[in-house]
């Protein structure tokens, strides 16, 4: 190499030298031990096992009754099967209460079935005559059998009137009058269906309706009596004007 290009050569490359060489001192002391450089971006990460500590890593010490998890985050450490993180410095074991067991979680417990939870206990749910246990979001409970209501802490036969019947509804009267009765006053009293009418299952109203072309009234079904320029309507127990006329005091007059 001539002497003018080894010249150039210290010129251009001594500073990059001289960077690097003062550079690799601050990356040795920047990085602390039991720490690795990231793969992407500035800076540094403590290896498995430690954790940050100013600008140091320090070893994960797990307390007793948990165990490492050997991950580069959180705290570094799980409490074991049945035991629980108190202000994430301790694992206290999960206190089981008698007729309870621990939940698969290893965190929590629940009753066995039969009881209920009190407080910090299981208590036994005491199931009156004529019931049955059944399971509810918090725990055990009771039910009546059927034909059975819920009377404080009892289950009272319900009783049902002559013509009734048992039914279905979770709420509500729990009983319901056969066909061709209608309920008044706790009973359930024959439907008397007047002349020209016929038997109506409906929720509500008296339990018939009139036949078509005529009306209810007190006295039961009258006639009705179609004025001139009219026709029954739809439901055939009442009268609308033909086109082109309009009501007025009971006739059907022209439009003008």
């Amino acid at each position: 190499m001539k002497a003018g290009a080894h010249n150039l050569w210290v010129i251009l490359m001594g500073p990059i030298f001289a960077l690097v060489v003062f550079a690799m001192p601050v990356l040795a002391q920047t990085m602390p031990e039991n720490a690795s450089a990231r793969s992407y971006g500035d800076g540094w990460d403590c290896n498995v096992g430690y954790r940050p500590a100013g600008d140091t890593c320090a070893a994960v010490l797990a307390p007793e009754n948990a165990f490492e998890t050997n991950r580069t985050y959180g705290s570094g450490w799980e409490c074991l099967h049945g035991y629980r993180k108190v202000e994430g410095t301790e694992c206290v074991a999960v206190a089981v209460p008698n007729n309870g067991f621990l939940d698969p979680s290893g965190e929590r417990w629940h009753c066995l079935r039969g009881f209920l939870k009190v407080d910090d206990a299981c208590q036994k749910v005491v199931v009156p005559e004529n019931g049955h246990l059944v399971e509810t979001s918090y725990g055990s409970g009771w039910k009546c059998d059927r034909s059975f209501e819920r009377v404080a802490d009892l289950c009272t036969a319900i009783a049902v009137p002559t013509n009734g019947y048992l039914n279905t509804a979770g709420f509500g009267q729990p009983w319901t009058c056969e066909r061709g009765f209608f309920e008044r006053d706790g009973r359930c009293e024959a439907v008397v269906i007047p002349e020209f009418a016929y038997f109506d299952d409906a929720a509500y109203g008296e339990g018939w309706k009139c036949q078509r072309g005529y009306e209810a009234s007190d006295a039961g079904c009258d006639a009705i009596e179609v004025p001139a320029n009219a026709h029954l309507d739809r439901s055939g127990n009442r009268w609308a004007c033909n086109r082109n006329f309009h009501k007025s005091k009971g006739l059907c007059v022209l439009k003008n």
